[in-house]
């Protein structure tokens, strides 16, 4: 299997640990080791006396026992723990997927949501969220339309990297609904679920459908990204046993120290995610001040749900052009849309960090160098 760049990785390699301003990180604020331990008296003990052995191929039964706790028809058999989101979308795309197969993927996604299929050989459609006036949507008649007699996978992102759109409980039972009539399977990439703005919690689509796999991880909502942990669940017998069985392949199994701090910020990961929704709630005002200052620049396409947003440039010059000199003249950090595959000017800006106002007032000092600032004194007369 030959596969392309993974254009948004590349870009990150080259300057995310050089840029000062990190402005479009897609995962909330972390927390040191001892900030996690100190959620619950003696685990700092605990932690110490870890056996650093193997773990179990399906992950801890501790740890999948606090994953299906967020779940309504899901249980810890039904959890298999992964290294990270990526291991587990490579390996279920693997089991699943065979080179005469049509796949149905949202878009735009993180680029292996789609790739994978499209190097093992599928045919792959995209189902374009749309700008709209009131922000991003989606068209479930055109997914209706999209569908074939092979396609044997729809591919979904809620809440969605990088538009920050959410779908709702109607669209979610109507892509099911879509999806059994056509004997489909759906993998949903739930990454950022926890952190829905409007305190609307909404299921998992593996507590809705029968053939569905949910993707969860600990590195967005949570900020957790160093402990490497995330898990699919599933009621599809099946695609599981095949999953573990591939996962012998890749990781084998997780690491103990990052299995036992999990299952710590899952037990206390209402007050985690009560902290990142709080971060994210605060920076969102902020930036609604800069965006109304420089309307004429962007349009303010505020996310639903989750840390990051999709920006529409209104500039003379393309979001990659942009992003560039930013980053080279300013140390800060945008990611332009065609790391995404999207041919238009956007761009992801970030909004569970600490340092978001910062960062943003050394954008606005780009802008004010630049004299980008002149344009909203004339767009007001």
């Amino acid at each position: 299997m030959k596969l392309d760049d993974f254009k948004l990785e590349v870009y990150f390699n080259k300057y995310e640990f050089t840029a000062p301003y990190l402005l479009c990180q897609s995962d909330c604020q972390s927390m040191t080791i001892q900030d996690l331990l100190d959620f619950e008296s003696g685990t700092e003990e605990d932690f110490k006396k870890s056996w650093l052995g193997y773990t179990e191929v399906e992950g801890s039964s501790e740890l999948r026992q606090e994953i299906a706790k967020l779940h309504s028809s899901i249980d810890p058999d039904s959890i298999l723990v992964h290294v990270g989101a990526q291991e587990a979308i490579f390996n279920y795309m693997n089991v699943t997927l065979n080179p005469d197969d049509h796949v149905i993927c949202q878009f735009p996604v993180y680029q292996s949501l789609y790739e994978v299929a499209k190097t093992i050989g599928c045919e792959v459609s995209k189902w374009e969220l749309k700008q709209g006036s009131e922000g991003w949507e989606v068209d479930i008649d055109e997914l209706r339309s999209l569908v074939k007699s092979n396609t044997k996978l729809i591919v979904v992102n809620t809440p969605n990297n990088p538009t920050g759109y959410m779908l709702n409980l109607d669209e979610m039972k109507a892509i099911t609904e879509i999806a059994r009539k056509n004997n489909s399977y759906i993998f949903s990439d739930e990454v950022y679920k926890g952190l829905e703005l409007d305190g609307d919690t909404l299921p998992w689509f593996s507590d809705l459908y029968e053939n569905a796999v949910s993707l969860g991880v600990m590195s967005k909502a949570y900020g957790l990204s160093g402990l490497r942990i995330g898990w699919i669940s599933t009621q599809n017998k099946k695609i599981y046993d095949k999953m573990v069985r591939f996962k012998h392949y890749t990781s084998i199994c997780s690491s103990a120290p990052s299995e036992f701090l999990a299952v710590v910020a899952l037990r206390n990961g209402e007050k985690i995610l009560k902290r990142n929704q709080m971060i994210i709630k605060n920076n969102l005002k902020i930036a609604d001040e800069f965006f109304n200052r420089y309307s004429h620049l962007f349009e303010n396409n505020k996310p639903k749900s989750g840390p990051i947003a999709f920006h529409k440039l209104k500039m003379n010059q393309s979001a990659d052009v942009f992003c560039e000199d930013l980053v080279n003249k300013k140390g800060v950090l945008l990611l332009p849309a065609n790391t995404y595959d999207y041919e238009h000017d956007y761009i992801r800006m970030g909004y569970g960090r600490d340092n978001f106002v910062e960062s943003l007032g050394k954008l606005e000092e780009y802008l004010i160098e630049n004299g980008l600032e002149v344009e909203l004194s004339s767009n007001k007369k």
